[in-house]
């Protein structure tokens, strides 16, 4: 990935978050890196040839989490029309940008959208998981 320093790390904390979803592989299509669940897309996880800005896209069809990706510093709806499906492209290294938590629950978010019910069901599963989230239960 063409990025340095907190942008580096903070696109490879999102992308182990990515791999280490169920069933979640990585894939080169078009030359980007992707992480797909079941052969589908679920985040695109930026171009390695120095000619981008890092950043990440993800498909938030919660409407809260989708307008507040859209008030991040630089993102936008994702192009080829994706943006109309929900899709967000969120730039790296924006100064009051998000922080790689807050990324990596867009990703889940993203991949709950995308990934079959029964994988879904197994995030909710994990000990310690907020049925319905999969984050961290609340005290």
């Amino acid at each position: 990935m063409a990025a340095v320093g907190s942008e580096l790390k903070t696109w490879e904390t999102v992308r182990a978050f990515a791999l280490g979803l169920p069933e979640a592989v990585e894939e080169f299509p078009w030359g980007e890196s992707v992480a797909k669940v079941r052969r589908k897309v679920f985040v695109f996880l930026g171009v390695d040839d120095g000619s981008h800005q890092p950043g990440i896209t993800v498909k938030l069809a919660d409407e809260e989490a989708h307008a507040h990706a859209l008030t991040m510093p630089g993102a936008e709806p994702a192009g080829y029309g994706l943006g109309r499906a929900g899709w967000v492209h969120i730039p790296l290294g924006k100064r009051g940008g998000p922080p790689p938590e807050l990324l990596c629950e867009w990703v889940e978010d993203s991949y709950r959208t995308i990934a079959p019910k029964r994988l879904v069901a197994g995030l909710d599963a994990r000990p310690g998981a907020d049925p319905g989230t999969g984050g961290p239960a609340e005290a």
